[in-house]
């Protein structure tokens, strides 16, 4: 496997996280952080809010089967809200082959599809607008910083920070 690209001894958080939960993922499901990444343009646009892989079951080898090959593909078990299932489920052999495209090689054979609740990660709401006292409180903490530039990013932060709180009452 090829190094993460670095720049002047710097590991991007995405690579070593990988690291860290592509082996764990691989030993309890089968899968990799990459397939969960790729779902939404390995299921497309109609899955892809409704469902994600769950694991990949491969049939145990004890040793090379008769055709001296010794892998065999395995049984992919995703999960998909409602009534989708059923539309998915008619989709499965074209899903089998985007599946196997993905991997390059003869992956999955077969689909396994159980019908769970997915949660999508939702947006946090944005930050209030903050009102004159506020404003006037936040410029006063600010007035002693030089850098323009600097005022600026702090500024943002703490509008960011007092209008994420609900707005006290005096």
């Amino acid at each position: 496997m090829a190094k993460p690209f670095t720049r002047k001894g710097v590991v991007q958080i995405a690579e070593i996280a990988n690291g860290l939960i592509d082996p764990i993922l691989a030993k309890r499901a089968g899968i990799n952080t990459l397939l969960l990444a790729s779902w939404d343009e390995i299921a497309g646009e109609q899955f892809a809010g409704c469902s994600r892989p769950e694991r990949i079951r491969w049939p145990r080898q004890d040793g090379p089967d008769e055709t001296g090959g010794g892998f065999a593909p395995g049984l992919l078990t995703i999960a998909c809200e409602g009534a989708r299932a059923l539309f998915l489920m008619h989709q499965e052999a074209e899903l089998i082959s985007r599946v196997n495209s993905f991997f390059g090689f003869r992956a999955i054979s077969q689909i396994r599809i159980v019908q769970k609740a997915i949660h999508v990660p939702t947006r946090k709401p944005g930050a209030r607008p903050l009102d004159a006292g506020e404003k006037s409180r936040l410029a006063g903490m600010l007035a002693d910083v030089e850098d323009p530039r600097l005022r600026e990013a702090l500024e943002r932060l703490g509008t960011g920070v007092i209008g994420r709180r609900p707005k006290s009452k005096q």
